[in-house]
């Protein structure tokens, strides 16, 4: 499927990297549009880096008119945000929910969300709960596809060094084998592979994917 626009949110994570490098290299999208807070360090003739304030819901609106499909793959962290939960909120709720919404209001035909395994908005867990709770409200803005993928423990390498992650990615990689499907660590090249891999497919309505379909999907080609 030819896709003409498409736009990023996230291009600096984990996921966000590998998804820019993968997209700008496919054929079938021809113009990207990375919405970032920062400066990205990436030069590509089909990308565009969009530097702009999430809170500005025109900036927002006229940077993603156009895009036919919108990658999301957001999200911050306890130490980045200083344990402040209204700002880990404003980043991990409200940017996706906004970009969903304004997607919606102007045509985009398919939303890839990343969240996390466990998201619930009913658990007491404040992270699994937001999560939970972003999923739900992109799903209720309309766009006709809706693609969620809940990755567990994230394997590669990020920009920013998080030690505990990293000590975390070398105690579970040895024992992957022990762990429920859902919950074994998945690399942020595969999270890309398979989000591309769905929103090529489009499908109508809305769709969780865990570890195995995301493997699935990568392995289908």
């Amino acid at each position: 499927m030819q896709i003409h626009t498409v736009s990023l949110l996230g291009a600096t994570g984990l996921i966000g990297q590998q998804l820019l490098q993968l997209l700008s290299q496919d054929s079938r999208y021809q113009h990207i549009r990375v919405l970032s807070r920062r400066p990205i360090a990436f030069s590509h003739p089909k990308v565009a880096v969009i530097i702009l304030d999430f809170e500005d819901e025109q900036a927002v609106r006229a940077a993603l008119a156009g895009s036919q499909q919108i990658f999301c793959s957001v999200g911050t962290t306890q130490a980045r945000v200083k344990g402040d939960l209204k700002a880990y909120r404003k980043v991990d709720y409200d940017i996706p929910a906004r970009a969903a919404r304004l997607g919606s209001e102007l045509g985009c035909q398919h939303f890839s969300l990343v969240t996390s395994v466990g998201a619930d908005p009913g658990s007491k867990n404040f992270y699994l709960q937001l999560k939970g709770a972003v999923e739900d409200a992109v799903q209720q803005q309309g766009i006709p596809s809706v693609a969620i993928f809940r990755p567990s423990m994230l394997l590669g390498k990020r920009q920013e060094f998080r030690p505990a992650e990293r000590l975390g990615q070398l105690l579970m990689q040895p024992l992957a084998f022990l762990f429920p499907a859902a919950y074994k660590p998945v690399t942020g090249r595969d999270v890309a592979r398979a989000m591309i891999a769905f929103s090529q497919k489009q499908l109508p309505g809305a769709h969780i994917y865990q570890y195995t379909e995301m493997q699935a999907a990568i392995a289908a080609g």
